[in-house]
């Protein structure tokens, strides 16, 4: 199914289900918009592969949403972001978002005319190994001091977000299960305030919290929460938000496209491996039923 008749035809690609949260806030942000994603759940995680392999699984990702009619792509991978992105834009004949630049832009301009100070950057490890979020903020005179939090991202896809942030509020959750929920949330809440505490004794003058893994927005409650028991008031950037907004822009849409609704959009959903799993998880992720997932063989 194209786009051309409804509006534009925009890949989105992961590789497994972080991404979603990107999807999420395109959905209202452009309306009539028909959009196709790609988990690469066959060949994840990519943060532990080399780059030259990386690059290759990035391409071979992309080059399906382009055959799939994407008129843009965006990669909702910050891993694939960091590393791949200058050769996907040589590969591709449309425009390529990733996720990183977006961010930091938003980093930059979050708090109007008064100065933006340090920007904290949560990520996960192989995202901070490559320091692209600390290049793109030195890009725009800031400086970014960087927070490996290799553990946020199983807490996240084993659902032990808690009730009442993500999933109860889309009757997603067992309410039999409110007592296991509260106390699965209770460590990954102990989890933050480790993760929180340590970066904050790191970045003493940061006024900005730069959430750089597309899985942390489901945590995006419990951080406020925690930030407030440590004391800190900083402003969280949601990258997925900031890219969704991005998109829109290099697409001349105006306004947040909420009037329309997200009913007006349309989606494909293909994944590499665990067809099942992605629709159990990515409903999760995107905070609304994915169903009719297809599988589809990219090599190896």
């Amino acid at each position: 199914m194209g786009g051309t008749a409804r509006g534009p035809t925009i890949g989105v690609f992961d590789s497994g289900f972080g991404g979603l949260t990107v999807l999420r806030e395109l959905l209202p942000l452009i309306p009539g918009a028909h959009y196709v994603y790609l988990g690469d759940t066959a060949r994840l995680p990519y943060g532990s592969k080399s780059r030259e392999t990386i690059v290759r699984y990035a391409v071979s990702s992309a080059r399906f949403l382009e055959e799939r009619g994407a008129e843009l792509l965006v990669v909702a991978c910050n891993t694939a972001t960091a590393l791949a992105l200058d050769e996907l834009r040589a590969a591709l004949t449309i425009p390529v978002i990733g996720v990183i630049a977006p961010g930091a832009e938003a980093a930059a301009t979050c708090g109007g005319d008064a100065p933006p100070g340090d920007v904290l950057v949560l990520a996960t490890q192989a995202t901070v190994e490559s320091h692209a979020y600390a290049r793109a903020c030195a890009a725009l005179g800031l400086w970014a001091i960087e927070k490996a939090c290799p553990l946020l991202v199983p807490l996240v896809e084993e659902g032990w977000i808690g009730e009442g942030q993500i999933g109860a509020a889309r009757g997603t959750w067992d309410a039999g299960r409110g007592t296991w929920n509260a106390a699965m949330s209770a460590v990954t809440a102990e989890v933050l305030r480790i993760y929180l505490g340590e970066a904050l004794r790191d970045a003493p003058r940061s006024r900005t919290l730069l959430l750089g893994c597309t899985h942390y927005p489901l945590l995006r409650p419990a951080i406020a929460r925690t930030l407030d028991e440590l004391g800190r008031s900083l402003r969280v950037i949601d990258s997925a938000q900031a890219t969704a907004r991005s998109v829109a822009r290099a697409l001349g849409v105006e306004g947040d496209g909420v009037a329309a609704g997200p009913g007006l959009a349309t989606c494909e959903f293909f994944a590499t491996d665990s067809v099942e799993k992605f629709e159990r998880l990515g409903s999760r992720f995107l905070g609304r039923p994915v169903r009719g997932v297809q599988l589809v063989d990219l090599g190896g």
